[in-house]
């Protein structure tokens, strides 16, 4: 399978299951920004629910910006917001403290690019699961893609409606199973049999 597919923030669970099942991985890289998609932002799952993590951009005179050209608004320090958002979630996760000194230098550094964080985190999930994945990169944008399978309609949530099979969640006997987080929900709940459980998914 030679798929097209976003480089997002902590990906949800669907992009790493075409992630993992992929023989050959392309990243869009020419299209235009779009908000509200998990470009900046990721869902876990708190004490208290679903929570969403939202990477703050700075705004742009243009009407259409490139994704790749969006700047990170580092002035709020959400980077810590973010982490104490995780810990809260995970912290009595089974692996969350076997992963966590691996995730808290990228919450303490500051991106100038959207793009290079996400791509940043891509390859710290992959070395996470402990899986070697090469992705190549468009050099212009195609509406219509006949060589690949397009996946580039996962990066918006709303359009997603993968159904994923249950697995074990800190706060499952509160609020019951939560379907599709992100890529550390798995990861920090399941180690590094998050990667045979994506391989046996349907997307």
């Amino acid at each position: 399978m030679n798929i097209l597919i976003h480089p997002s923030y902590f990906p949800s669970i669907s992009h790493y299951i075409a992630l993992t099942q992929a023989d050959k991985v392309t990243f869009e890289m020419e299209d235009n920004f779009q908000k509200q998609t998990n470009r900046n932002r990721m869902y876990i799952y708190s004490p208290n629910g679903i929570q969403l993590l939202n990477v703050p951009v700075k705004h742009s005179a243009e009407k259409h910006q490139k994704f790749k050209d969006v700047r990170i608004e580092n002035d709020f320090g959400w980077q810590k917001n973010h982490f104490k958002s995780l810990e809260a979630a995970y912290r009595t996760s089974p692996f969350f403290e076997y992963f966590e000194d691996d995730f808290r230098p990228l919450f303490e550094k500051k991106h100038e690019f959207l793009m290079d964080l996400n791509l940043e985190i891509f390859e710290l999930v992959n070395d996470s699961l402990g899986i070697n994945i090469k992705a190549e990169k468009t050099s212009e944008f195609f509406h219509k893609v006949p060589n690949f399978n397009d996946f580039r309609h996962l990066i918006n949530g709303k359009k997603d409606t993968t159904q994923i099979e249950e697995y074990t969640q800190v706060f499952n006997e509160k609020h019951g199973f939560m379907n599709n987080l992100s890529i550390l929900d798995l990861l920090f709940n399941e180690g590094r049999y998050a990667v045979d459980y994506l391989k046996n998914q349907n997307i």
